[in-house]
C-alpha cells in the first residue's frame, strides 16, 4: 500500500503538470475542419489539377407562409465544351440540309405549245417541266451542265434503267486523269454510283436524265452535260414517262 505521503507528492506532480499547461495554451486555439473534407484525398490522387468539389450551406427561405429549404448542391469544376464536327469535306461542295424550295417537285402554271408528256428542260433556271393538260405542268430541280458543257436539242427517251451501272467515257477518263483523278472503268449500280436510282437514255447522245450521289448539287451547273435530278425526283418522273417521250433541252 503507497504510504499517504508518496500519494501526496504524486498528486502534486500531476496538479503541476496540469497547470502548466494551463499556462502553455491560456487561450485554446479552435479546432478548424476543412468545409470539404474530401480534398485532401482529392489533392492527393490528382495534384493541382483536380479541383475540389465545393459544397455551400443551405438556405432557408419563407414562401407563402411556409418555410422551405432551398439547397444549393455540388457546383462541380466546368466541362469543356462539346467538340462539334464539320459536315464539309475538302474539295466538296457544302451538304445542304434540305433543297431549296423552288428546286422541289410542284405543280406550277406552264404555257407552252407541247403536247401533255414532252418533258423540256430549262438549264438556264435549271427546272426540269413535264407538261401536263390544262395549262400545267410538274416541275423538279435539276443540275445541268457546268461552263464548256452546255448543249441544246431535241432528242426521245430511247431506253430506261434501274440502278443502272456506269461506265464512264473514254474522254471523261481523259479529262480527269489530267487532273489527277483516275475514274473506274465501271461501276455497278447502288447508292454510291453518280448515275443515281435511274436513267433515261437520250437518243444516241451519252446524255441521260438521271439521278444522283450528290443531291446538294441540284440547282447548279456541276455536270458533265447530263441532267441530274435527286433520287426521290427521277424516280417519280421514271414512273411517268415511256420510252419514246419528246425531251427538249433548251
Amino acid at each position: 500500500m503507497m504510504k499517504p505521503l508518496v500519494l501526496a507528492a504524486a498528486m502534486l506532480g500531476i496538479l503541476s503538470t496540469a497547470a502548466i499547461a494551463d499556462d502553455r495554451y491560456a487561450t485554446r486555439p479552435p479546432v478548424v475542419l476543412s468545409p470539404d473534407l474530401t480534398a485532401p484525398w482529392i489533392n492527393q490522387l490528382g495534384g493541382g489539377r483536380v479541383r475540389p468539389v465545393v459544397y455551400q450551406r443551405p438556405v432557408v427561405y419563407q414562401q407563402r407562409g411556409l418555410f422551405q429549404q432551398r439547397r444549393t448542391y455540388i457546383q462541380r469544376a466546368p466541362q469543356p465544351a462539346p467538340q462539334t464536327v464539320s459536315a464539309i469535306r475538302p474539295g466538296v461542295p457544302v451538304i445542304r440540309g434540305q433543297v431549296e424550295p423552288q428546286f422541289l417537285p410542284q405543280l406550277v402554271d406552264y404555257d407552252t405549245k407541247e403536247k401533255p408528256g414532252t418533258i423540256v428542260i430549262d438549264t438556264n433556271n435549271r427546272f426540269l417541266y413535264l407538261v401536263t393538260d390544262g395549262g400545267k405542268a410538274r416541275r423538279y430541280g435539276v443540275g445541268v451542265g457546268k461552263p464548256g458543257f452546255e448543249w441544246a436539242g431535241a432528242h426521245k427517251i430511247t431506253r430506261k434503267s434501274e440502278w443502272p451501272d456506269w461506265t464512264p467515257p473514254s474522254e471523261m477518263v481523259s479529262r480527269e486523269a489530267a487532273k489527277g483523278h483516275y475514274l473506274p472503268a465501271r461501276m455497278d449500280g447502288g447508292p454510291e454510283n453518280p448515275l443515281g436510282a435511274r436513267a433515261m437514255y437520250l437518243g444516241s447522245t451519252l446524255y441521260r436524265i438521271h439521278g444522283t450521289n450528290a443531291p446538294w448539287t441540284i440547282g447548279s451547273a456541276v455536270s458533265s452535260g447530263c441532267i441530274r435530278m435527286r433520287n426521290e425526283d427521277v424516280v417519280d418522273l421514271y414512273d411517268r414517262v415511256n420510252i419514246g417521250t419528246r425531251v427538249i433541252v433548251m
